[in-house]
């Protein structure tokens, strides 16, 4: 939270430069603020590179570990089912739950916070100057953009269902896949060697049954 406040508020500084720059040094020809206005936002801009560096670095390690954690107590999760549960269920289907749905908390630890956070600190430091400078305007703006958001977060609540079936279906075609490739390697070793070209052309065939759409497999 402190890299993300030294960050958004040394990336406004450049923003904010321009009032002098255009006001001062070209309205007024005040040439002797020229050097400063460019010190200010050179050292601002250096601070926003190294801030970005060290968040992502700590953004990126915590997110590892939450991944790993979460992958750890699903696992343990799973090894404590019953037996009737693994014998209805694919094998493939367990391991992309365990391996595949936990790297949805990357989003949420990852960037996404970081974006949602900073965007909304620097959206609640430019209103301030905004309202500051022109409230008749911003309040003309701000209305525009609640109407947008309407009309995004509509498309949104369209959209969820399909972004919820997706890992479904990729736990499902996991599943297929690894359980046919077990299978064409359990009869490539079994099989004798007259055999090999019908058991290579049956393996085949599965596979190739793997590419077909499933459906949605049920959460338990």
């Amino acid at each position: 939270m402190v890299l993300m406040l030294i960050n958004r508020v040394s990336g406004l500084v450049l923003p904010a430069s321009s009032k002098y720059l255009i006001d001062d040094v070209v309205g007024k020809g005040q040439s002797r603020l020229l050097v400063p206005l460019a010190l200010a936002v050179g050292i601002a801009t250096l601070v926003q590179a190294v801030t970005s560096f060290g968040l992502s670095q700590v953004i990126s390690v915590t997110a590892q570990r939450a991944i790993t954690e979460m992958r750890r107590r699903v696992q343990a999760q799973v090894t404590r089912l019953p037996i009737r549960f693994f014998d209805s269920t694919q094998s493939g289907v367990l391991v992309s739950r365990i391996m595949t749905d936990a790297e949805g908390i990357r989003n949420l630890v990852g960037t996404g916070i970081v974006q949602l956070v900073g965007g909304v600190l620097t959206a609640v430091l430019a209103l301030g100057v905004l309202i500051y400078l022109n409230w008749q305007l911003t309040g003309a703006i701000i209305l525009l953009l609640v109407a947008f958001g309407g009309i995004m977060a509509f498309a949104f609540t369209r959209l969820r269902p399909i972004f919820r079936e997706r890992s479904e279906i990729n736990a499902a075609v996991t599943g297929r896949l690894t359980e046919t490739l077990g299978a064409f390697v359990s009869s490539r070793h079994m099989a004798p060697k007259s055999g090999s070209s019908a058991s290579s052309l049956r393996a085949r065939t599965a596979f190739s049954a793997t590419s077909r759409a499933p459906s949605p497999v049920p959460r338990r």
